[in-house]
């Protein structure tokens, strides 16, 4: 069944079975809600890093190693907050519905490709990098897939990582797996695993339709509950399994 068929037809009461309800005082974990929607301030580190301190240690390691090799790794993008994320997914969705004259429905689909709905995205963690190699002087889009490929510009650099991210803590999270379901293959997203896979714990005891309800982005309306158990299950947790 196509992503769509959900977002249309699903009842709320789908939900209910599947995510437990909040109780905010007993809710207990080492990251509040607001930490892991993206919305409080988080303690970042590095210049134009921009991660938590282990996460940015890590990095910076595996950056030296990597130059070494021959790659000098490269930050695209690594905290978002809550609002920045909203601007890209507002952004998109005028674009879809407004420049290309999309239907909503097929503008939410289309925008899930590879762009997280604002509170649900890992970069809100501090723990998630989009990167590249620095050397090869690209001048369009450097996130897209066919350059990490064969012939590739980044061909060598995704080698590297195969290679060698893991011993340093990071793990690619959408991989190329064709069974995988949810947002596309991204082979330069990686999460530094120790501390992204215990907020994804904690994360994952949120009542996610509870929380996204309450939130008044563009397109937001047109979600279900339906919708939104199947973003959770293909897009939140279908990932490179050593993040679960």
């Amino acid at each position: 069944m196509k992503r769509r068929t959900f977002i249309r037809t699903a009842s709320a009461s789908g939900l209910a079975c599947t995510l437990p309800p909040i109780f905010p005082n007993f809710y207990n974990s080492d990251y509040s809600m607001e930490e892991l929607m993206g919305k409080a301030d988080v303690e970042l580190y590095g210049e134009g890093i921009n991660l938590r301190k282990e996460a940015c240690d890590s990095f910076l390691e595996m950056k030296k190693a990597a130059f070494t090799d021959g790659f000098d790794i490269k930050m695209v993008s690594s905290f978002r907050d809550y609002y920045r994320q909203e601007g890209i997914w507002e952004r998109k969705y005028l674009r879809f519905t407004e420049d290309d004259g999309m239907e909503p429905l097929d503008a939410i689909e289309k925008i899930i490709e590879y762009s997280t709905i604002p509170g649900t995205s890992r970069h809100h963690w501090g723990t998630d990098i989009d990167i590249i190699d620095g050397y090869p002087n690209i001048t369009n889009n450097v996130l897209d897939p066919e350059k990490f490929g064969p012939g590739g510009p980044f061909e060598g650099f995704k080698l590297w990582m195969d290679e060698n991210s893991e011993k340093y803590g990071f793990y690619l999270v959408y991989t190329n797996e064709s069974k995988r379901r949810g947002f596309k293959y991204e082979p330069w997203h990686y999460s530094y695993a120790p501390l992204s896979i215990p907020m994804l714990t904690a994360y994952r005891k949120l009542n996610i339709l509870k929380l996204l309800q309450r939130e008044e982005f563009l397109g937001s309306e047109h979600f279900t509950a339906g919708f939104i158990r199947t973003y959770i299950q293909d897009n939140i947790l279908d990932i490179n399994p050593k993040l679960l």
